[in-house]
């Protein structure tokens, strides 16, 4: 299959030597459970970017998610670098790998943004910023991913946030969109309340808007955001594994983004769960170009 071009027909590099503010990459596969076949979220990156052509020719447009152009009237400054190259049930080559092309971004300094990819792959994402925290997690998810393990795989989708609270360099976690039933037990929600989680359900967002989660972020944090695309609502979003009804919606996850690069810094994002194979009319797809785009636009905002 024919890779995709570039999300946005954003260029591999910038002209001049000038440094990008963000730099957009891929990877196919994280830790993925013995016996499991991961192979779907690995077509999720290049349906996102093949989904993001018809505004290629658009970026200088008028934009009224962000109430102008995409960079704000200044030059295209984030990047697309392609793929990483990662291999199916190869998971701590796959998480090395990963950290170490975070950890390069990071370097540039540039923010770094991950497609996948199951949601095992915020792991070594996140582990990659431990030379640039404390960081705050803002993670979007109809699920708490607290299991301690599953299978013997302590690094699968089940289980980032519990390794990220293991992470010196994280300073705390907010975890807005849960709702119904997932694989969490009972000693797994206590496991998260001991270590202070914060805990914001759907339910909430849609009575109390977002405030309901960022409230618990501090003014002026760095904050990495990781969505997982079951957050939102599968009326929007069904391309996923585990649909689970009265998920966030568009406006309030693009809300989420946008005051949060006011109240405090978006220092890394990654998008996962997107599984293409359960997508409808390419729906899923569209939806989550149109997230990065908000991100980015964000990200070109901050100061």
């Amino acid at each position: 299959m024919t890779a995709s071009p570039p999300f946005l027909g954003f260029p591999d590099r910038l002209a001049d030597g000038r440094m990008p503010r963000a730099v957009i990459f891929g990877a196919g596969h994280g830790s993925t459970y013995p016996g499991k076949d991961s192979s779907g979220y690995a077509l999720a990156a290049d349906a996102i970017r093949a989904a993001s052509q018809d505004d290629a020719a658009l970026v200088e447009h008028w934009d009224f998610d962000l109430g102008g152009p995409l960079f704000d009237g200044k030059p295209v400054c984030c990047i697309d670098a392609g793929d990483i190259p990662t291999t199916m049930h190869d998971n701590a080559g796959n998480r090395s790998r990963i950290e170490a092309k975070t950890r390069e971004v990071l370097a540039l300094p540039a923010v770094p943004i991950l497609l996948g990819g199951d949601d095992s792959l915020p792991i070594p994402f996140l582990a990659g910023f431990a030379d640039h925290g404390p960081v705050w997690i803002l993670q979007i998810d109809a699920h708490i991913d607290w299991r301690d393990e599953v299978q013997g795989e302590r690094h699968g989708y089940s289980s980032p946030m519990r390794r990220a609270s293991e992470m010196p360099h994280v300073a705390g976690i907010v975890q807005v969109g849960i709702r119904s039933v997932g694989s969490a037990g009972i000693a797994d929600i206590e496991a998260a309340r001991h270590y202070g989680s914060r805990f914001v359900t759907a339910r909430e967002v849609h009575a109390q808007g977002v405030e309901a989660a960022l409230r618990h972020i501090p003014e002026g944090a760095r904050v990495v955001v990781t969505l997982d695309c079951d957050g939102l609502d599968p009326g929007i979003m069904p391309g996923v594994a585990a649909r689970t009804p009265g998920g966030l919606t568009y406006t309030q996850v693009i809300d989420l983004i946008a005051v949060l690069g006011r109240r405090a810094r978006i220092a890394g994002f990654d998008l996962v769960e997107l599984y293409p194979p359960a997508d409808i009319d390419g729906l899923s797809a569209l939806t989550a170009a149109r997230l990065l785009v908000n991100v980015i636009g964000t990200i070109v905002r901050q100061v």
